[in-house]
């Protein structure tokens, strides 16, 4: 999601991420950048800009950030690129902080995401946004949000905005004709369930038993202390690793 005040208008210039653009540069983020992205990202979480992130999701989600940052390393704004598959990449947390106005940050940065998506062969790329003007000029197009099941799957049915969303979701390149997430298909009696507090033995309680009560005889018999007996409830809420 990306809010209108977040990004700014894209700078022309194509040299690489790492390259200057109006006193900002693009890099790939370290883990050492994820509190001043967890800070940022859900800054902007309370109106559902953006959905709030865990600290912990952001460190293990890092890699798929770039960070902006000025010519003193200020850190200056974030977005992430999450692929799906080769068939779509989303844009995402895509957001710079206000001082960051007339840098280029937010073009920049979005430059960046769209170029690791072309090096990773990814066909199409999606975004939801309320800005979509910013985007057509990056070959952005508006689609159906149900052409995009992947992200519906992924982030729409957790968002308090599920009912009521007022972004444009918006695609670049072909609408993709797969997708990885959404329900399962096997059938509900093909699954395997598993009851807490049971263990089925192919010869039934009594059997259960019975080797029990044989093993303390032997025990007995060898001059050996018999140890305790567990009994069957015992056996059958013992857990198996």
């Amino acid at each position: 999601m990306i809010s209108p005040a977040s990004l700014l208008a894209a700078s022309e210039s194509t040299a690489s991420t790492r390259a200057r653009v109006g006193g900002a540069s693009v890099r790939q983020a370290r883990l050492q950048d994820a509190v001043n992205i967890f800070e940022l990202v859900n800054s902007l979480s309370g109106d559902g800009t953006l959905l709030r992130r865990s600290y912990a999701e952001i460190c293990e989600n890092v890699r798929d950030f770039h960070i902006a940052e000025s010519e003193a390393r200020v850190f200056l704004g974030c977005g992430a690129l999450h692929l799906y598959g080769p068939h779509l990449a989303e844009v995402r947390s895509i957001v710079v902080k206000p001082e960051a106005k007339g840098q280029g940050a937010g073009g920049r940065l979005l430059r960046a995401l769209l170029e690791e998506a072309e090096e990773q062969g990814v066909v199409a790329v999606c975004l939801f946004t309320r800005i979509p003007d910013f985007f057509f000029h990056f070959g952005f197009r508006v689609a159906d949000r149900t052409t995009l099941p992947d992200k519906i799957y992924k982030d729409c049915q957790a968002c308090p905005r599920l009912y009521a969303c007022d972004e444009v979701a918006m695609v670049r390149g072909p609408l993709p004709k797969v997708a990885v997430l959404g329900p399962t298909r096997i059938a509900q009696h093909e699954l395997v369930k598993l009851q807490e507090g049971h263990i089925t033995h192919p010869g039934g309680r009594d059997r259960i038993e019975a080797r029990l009560a044989g093993a303390e005889d032997r025990l007995q018999t060898a001059g050996e202390a018999p140890r305790p007996v567990m009994p069957s409830s015992a056996v059958a809420s013992s857990h198996l690793i």
